[in-house]
């Protein structure tokens, strides 16, 4: 393939996946647009979608593991992780109603977050560096999004799609690693006050810091390492759960409290605009 047909079957696969962004509106999968599905092709289209957002005004807080449960990975059909980027227009409060509109198919998880006390640039990356690395970890909910019609995906697209990211909320209790195990935490979702989703720390990629080692090493490997201050969302805990209008959402990771998500209901944004 010609380097000219490559770059204009990838901004093809950008500017349908750019469109279903800012329109709501769902797209087939990019997957079919290209002959190069290598994961590196993924990332380029990834990295033009962030390159125009924060071209706009976004800014970059940190990033996103995604794919390390293996419900996670059953339910869409892929078997290793991925990453994305956060930016902080992604971001939402815990006390804050979550307006959905501007999203297609959100589903949530629940994960550990970390912040970086340091950057991982150089060196040798392992367990106790990583571990010595982080800052403070608070619980998290992920509301994740598909810009592909029904969740039809696969890595590639999904990679494409910056893994999958939608909006994020962290938890106001930060803990310190000497306080609590990530590995060994358990996990509870609720909907309204009902369960419905269950994992343990364990649950995603046998550690959430094994999560962690392993996109600090990939992203250095990509020309990107971790800062100091960054936002890591470090994956999901158990199976996602469909998001709906109007419903509360919290889970509860245990040394780290809980987090609760709100969402809208088109009757309130209604109320909300006539006021």
């Amino acid at each position: 393939m010609t380097t000219a047909r490559h770059t204009a079957m990838t901004t093809m696969a950008f500017e349908r996946l750019r469109s279903a962004y800012e329109n709501a509106v769902p797209t087939g999968p990019v997957r079919d647009l290209v002959a190069d599905r290598s994961t590196a092709g993924a990332y380029a289209i990834q990295q033009k979608i962030i390159a125009e957002r924060i071209a706009r005004g976004a800014r970059m807080v940190g990033h996103k593991v995604g794919l390390t449960s293996l419900a996670v990975q059953r339910q869409l059909g892929v078997d290793q992780p991925d990453f994305g980027v956060l930016l902080d227009d992604m971001r939402r409060e815990p006390d804050t109603p979550i307006d959905l509109s501007g999203l297609i198919a959100p589903r949530i998880e629940a994960e550990i977050a970390f912040v970086m006390r340091e950057g991982l640039e150089d060196g040798v990356i392992d367990h106790s560096r990583v571990r010595g690395a982080v800052d403070h970890a608070v619980a998290a909910l992920e509301i994740v999004d598909s810009r592909i019609e029904n969740w039809d995906i696969t890595f590639f697209d999904t990679v494409a799609d910056n893994a999958s990211s939608g909006l994020f909320v962290l938890g106001t209790q930060p803990r310190g690693l000497a306080d609590f195990e990530p590995m060994a935490t358990q996990m509870m979702m609720e909907v309204d006050g009902r369960p419905a989703s269950t994992g343990t720390g364990a649950d995603c990629l046998g550690d959430p810091l094994e999560a962690l080692r392993w996109l600090a090493t990939t992203l250095r490997d990509h020309g990107q390492p971790l800062r100091s201050g960054d936002v890591v969302l470090s994956g999901a805990l158990g199976p996602m759960v469909a998001v709906t209008e109007g419903t509360t959402i919290t889970a509860s990771i245990t040394g780290l409290g809980s987090v609760t998500a709100q969402f809208d209901s088109n009757d309130a944004r209604q109320r909300g605009s006539v006021s």
